[in-house]
């Protein structure tokens, strides 16, 4: 179904008590192992939206939990939900319709990025974190398929079916995918927000890259390279680039960036990101490298 340009995305926009004959339902725009993502329009309102199904066969508290952590959170780089409702079979959540699909489909197709283009993207991403750490929040599923470009070519994270309130307390649930596990996910020693951290040191040399620091064919190996904790590096990253994911990468705790003294700050003013104007970026002033209607 196509969106009009005229119908409006309105990411604020609330809606208390809904049903699903409320909308009109489209063309499927993904599909996981948790469910279905359909793209829709509200009757009433004309809001073009993204509609989550969840069987209601699963763990009826997993689907409350991330329900409430999207009620929770308020933030434009995170994909909103509108509202939910529920038939005999399935909930649904209806979530803010992001155009520009996934950022997954866009590396694919470009290989890597420049380190300007990283650099934004990953300076995003950090202000995600920030933010939802800041709720007490961990995230614990970063990956490229979880990143969404909107319109303008900014990025907006979404499915939070893994993130969890922790507070100041560890949590002990295999959950994410191999290529982004912590060291401390993959020994089941409890883990906080500082998974968080590892991912984003991952998402950097990906994009930076065009493949994650610890490939391998099977996840097992995947594994024990993580532990390991050896990175080598393709010779066209910078300096600074390899400094800053070493410092991300790091399987001792005590010496990984966003877990010292100076928490955030450490990374966000690494010279790696020298470059990068955070209050602009936050304001979201600055130009996007990737364009939704632009051919990577």
């Amino acid at each position: 179904m196509p969106a009009r340009a005229s119908q409006p995305y309105a990411a604020d926009l609330k809606l208390e008590s809904c049903r699903l004959e409320d909308f009109e339902v489209g063309r499927v725009l993904g599909t996981g192992s948790f469910g279905r993502v359909s793209l829709a329009r509200h009757r009433g309102t004309g809001l073009v939206c993204a509609i989550k199904a969840l069987s209601k066969a699963h763990i009826i508290s997993h689907l409350r939990s991330e329900r409430d952590i999207l009620r929770q959170l308020d933030h434009p780089l995170l994909v909103r939900m509108h509202g939910c409702c529920q038939d005999e079979q399935c909930v649904y959540f209806v979530m803010e319709y992001v155009p520009g699909g996934e950022f997954f489909s866009h590396l694919k197709n470009k290989g890597k990025l420049s380190e300007e283009a990283a650099r934004l993207y990953a300076g995003e991403v950090l202000l995600m974190f920030d933010y939802l750490h800041t709720q007490d929040i961990v995230y614990r599923d970063l990956k490229p398929e979880n990143l969404l470009l909107d319109a303008a070519g900014h990025l907006k994270l979404t499915d939070f079916g893994f993130a969890k309130a922790i507070g100041a307390k560890r949590t002990y649930t295999l959950c994410g995918t191999p290529d982004y596990l912590a060291p401390e996910i993959i020994l089941n020693k409890g883990h906080g927000k500082a998974v968080d951290w590892w991912a984003l040191g991952v998402l950097i040399y990906e994009m930076l890259a065009g493949y994650p620091p610890f490939l391998d064919d099977d996840p097992l190996s995947t594994y024990k390279k993580i532990l390991k904790g050896v990175l080598t590096f393709p010779p066209h990253l910078s300096v600074t680039a390899r400094d800053l994911i070493r410092k991300l990468l790091q399987v001792d705790l005590s010496k990984r960036y966003g877990c010292l003294a100076g928490g955030v700050n450490d990374i966000r003013s690494h010279p790696w990101f020298r470059p990068l104007d955070f209050a602009a970026l936050k304001m979201r002033t600055l130009q996007a490298p990737i364009r939704r209607h632009q051919q990577l």
